[in-house]
This record gives C-alpha cells, structure tokens and sequence, in this order.
C-alpha cells in the first residue's frame, strides 16, 4: 500500500495516477482518507493530552484539598478521565482501521514510462525476437497430441479433480522437470537462492503481498482454516520476511521460488478447453527480489532480461509488452509481459510477467532497510518479481512450435542435458 506519509505529502500525485488508471471513483478517496488521518493524529493528541493528565490530577486533587479548598470539580474531572480515554481510544481505532482499508485499496504510484490504456489493447509492444516458423502441415492442438501420444489425460483428470486439471505423464513429466532444472540452474548461476514456500499462508501474509478484492476470486480458500493455496510463490516469499529490517549489506536479496500455483481462472472455450495453457493447478519458477529502492528500476530490467535468456535459449520466439495504466492491476508501478508465439493461435501469449512493486508490498508487510550511516534511520525497501518459467505454458509452445508433420516434437537443444540427451519427443 501507498505510506500515509506520501500521500499526505502528495496528494495530488497520487489523483493524478488515479486519472490516469481511469480509477476516478477512488480520487474522492484521497480527500476522505486525508480528513480521516487529520482527525486522527488529532484525537493521538488529545489521547496523549488526557493520559498525561491522568498522571497529574491526584496531585491538584491533593494540593487543592491541602488548601482547604473544593476538590469536587477536580474529582469529578478525575472519575471521568478513564471513559475519555477509552472514548478517544475506541474512535482512533476505528479511524485508523478505516485509514489503512483505504490505503490497502489505493492502487501503486505508476512508473511514468507505463503507457496509458483502457484495457489490454493499450499495451505497447517493445520488441520482438526470433521469427515464427511456417508449417507446411496442420498442426496438431497441443492437448490432443499430448493425449494421443499418453503424454496427458485430461479425461480422467476432470473425473477426478473437475475442468482445468490434467495427469501429466511419461515424457512431459520429464519435459516440465527438465524445464525448471533449466531456470533454476540459470539462476543459480546469477546469484538466486533456490527456495521451496508454503504452499498455504494465512490471510494477513495474503493482505501484504496482493489486493485481496482484486486476488480473492482467483484464489482457493481452505474450509475452516485461516489458510489459502498460493496463486505464487512470490506470495509466501514477499511475505517471508514481514515486520522484519534488513541491513543494507544483505541486499539485495535474489530468490528462485519453485512451487505449484493454484488459481481458480481457467481458459476460455475453444483452443484452451483441453490443454496446458491457463489451469487450475501448475508449476513455476518465479524470480524475486528484496533490494534498496535506488536499485529496483535496474534489477526490473535484470530480472527481464534473464526471462529473455531462458526463451531464447529455448528458441522460442516472442514479444515483450509494456503493460498498460488499464491493464496493470493495484501492486504494481511498473509490468512487462513477455509473450510466446502459439503457432495454432496464429499469435503471442502471456508467458512471462515481470514487475516492480517498488515499496508497496514492504509498507504493507512492513518490510525495512536500515541506512548503514544512520542507525535509526530506516526505509521500506522495494520488491520485485518476475516469471522465469510456467512450465504448463511452456510446455504448450513447444508442442506446438517444435512439432513434426509424423507428431514427434523436437526437444530443444538446451533441455536436452536434463532429458538424459534425448532429441526427440
């Protein structure tokens, strides 16, 4: 979430980021939000004012009584000092929870590089690497080659488990495996620490990492429990090191989450209805970082172009977008999208998200650095994410770009260490 101090401090920039999200409902926001916390630190005075008070009075009663003077005024001040104070107490809680579910739901400061949009059609292409290949032969969809060959049984899996969960079997256990062994292994080599999360966190580590209004009807509650199944492992892994402060000299801190994610999206009817492509349940590489906030607009770059390493080497060919004000979401002030090519679709998909939540994953978790010259000086340090790899998704495009007219698949080179050298599909 945004910090109270900035947006007492710029109240207009953050209308201004309203306007340009189209977000006009939450400017009105501001000005209550703003009025609220003006009340606030006003009933801290009073509060602090009566408590101090509290302290003092037995001591006028005892004077005034010395004196033979009336104490009456005094003791009745005295017997009414403890409601006063739970009164203020109680309106300042109330005040203050109103203030932070206002700022939860204030979307972050976008980056100025972020074009404006309404919705995804205002997403700006940045580059294209890597040309499609033709076919000279109709390819197959990647659900039902993966079925014919016994690769995937999605039949059985919608016996089991309902739409949008599959089995995966024989080689394309060994493809996905093969696939995170790769990212893994690349970001080894660049300074990641490899970490396996929770698969479950509680609802206040949830309320650090994501909006929840936004992320809730994408996640799976579990019954009973204050507990949900990640939708990613930058959830649990964000949420790591809440209420916690950093010292400079361990930042920045790079780590390789590797899980299962969960969410309730599925794809839509048609290419989608029976395949790999947008699930109810798949695995991930996901990269994040913790760093100084000088640092976080070079290490998005970073974490960019070690997605685009690992596509490369894979030779698959894809885009990258700048994500658009309209097509953002709340946490981030800064996305790239890098985008396969789906030859059966004719077109790029989503297979990578790269972003910055510069500090408001940290102000909401609490999450700071300490200022190595100043002791007690402290800020909110800056979080980053990004896809290395999606195995489903990825594991769609090779079916489908590295296919053969006889309904082999060509294994791409640099998999091929981690398929005990194995060519071919």
């Amino acid at each position: 979430m945004l910090d109270i101090r900035f947006v007492r401090a710029s109240p207009e920039v953050v209308k201004a980021d309203l306007r340009k999200r189209n977000d006009l409902e939450k400017i009105a926001w501001v000005d209550d939000l703003l009025l609220k916390d003006a009340r606030s630190r006003e009933l801290k005075v009073e509060t602090d004012q009566l408590r101090q008070r509290r302290n003092t009075i037995a001591r006028d009663i005892n004077a005034v009584k010395k004196a033979g003077k009336d104490a009456k005024p005094l003791m009745a001040e005295a017997a009414a000092l403890p409601q006063n104070i739970r009164d203020c107490d109680a309106e300042q809680e109330e005040i203050r929870n109103s203030v932070r579910s206002i700022l939860m739901r204030l979307p972050n400061i976008l980056h100025a590089s972020v074009p404006v949009g309404k919705d995804d059609t205002g997403n700006v292409e940045i580059k294209k690497v890597g040309t499609p290949k033709t076919f000279d032969f109709e390819i197959k969809n990647h659900g039902q080659l993966a079925v014919e060959k016994g690769w995937a049984d999605f039949e059985r899996a919608t016996k089991t488990s309902g739409a949008g969960f599959y089995f995966l079997k024989g080689n394309l256990v060994l493809l996905d495996m093969a696939l995170q062994r790769y990212a893994i292994d690349l970001l080894v080599q660049k300074g990641f620490t490899p970490v396996i999360p929770p698969y479950m966190i509680n609802r206040t580590s949830y309320e650090g990492v994501t909006d929840l209004d936004d992320f809730e009807k994408v996640m799976y509650k579990i019954d009973g429990d204050d507990a949900y199944l990640i939708a990613t492992s930058e959830h649990p892994i964000a949420a790591m090191h809440q209420d916690e402060i950093f010292e400079e000299k361990d930042l920045p801190l790079r780590l390789a989450g590797i899980s299962p994610c969960f969410r309730r999206e599925i794809g839509a009817h048609g290419i989608d209805t029976k395949g790999l492509f947008r699930v109810h349940q798949f695995t991930k590489v996901e990269q994040f970082v913790y760093c100084k906030p000088e640092d976080s607009w070079r290490i998005h770059e970073e974490l960019l172009l070690n997605a685009e390493e690992l596509f490369q080497g894979l030779g698959l060919p894809y885009r990258i977008v700048n994500i658009c004000t309209g097509d953002i979401g709340t946490v981030a002030a800064k996305k790239y999208d890098i985008e396969a090519w789906m030859p059966r679709e004719d077109a790029y998909k989503e297979v990578v998200s790269c972003s910055n939540c510069t500090a408001y994953q940290a102000v909401r978790l609490n999450i700071k650095v300490r200022d190595k010259s100043d002791f007690e000086s402290k800020q909110h340090v800056h979080t980053l994410n990004s896809t290395a790899i999606a195995t489903s998704r990825v594991l769609r495009a090779i079916l489908e770009n590295y296919q053969q007219e006889d309904g082999s698949v060509i294994v791409p080179e640099v998999i091929r260490p981690y398929m005990n050298g194995r060519e071919y599909l």
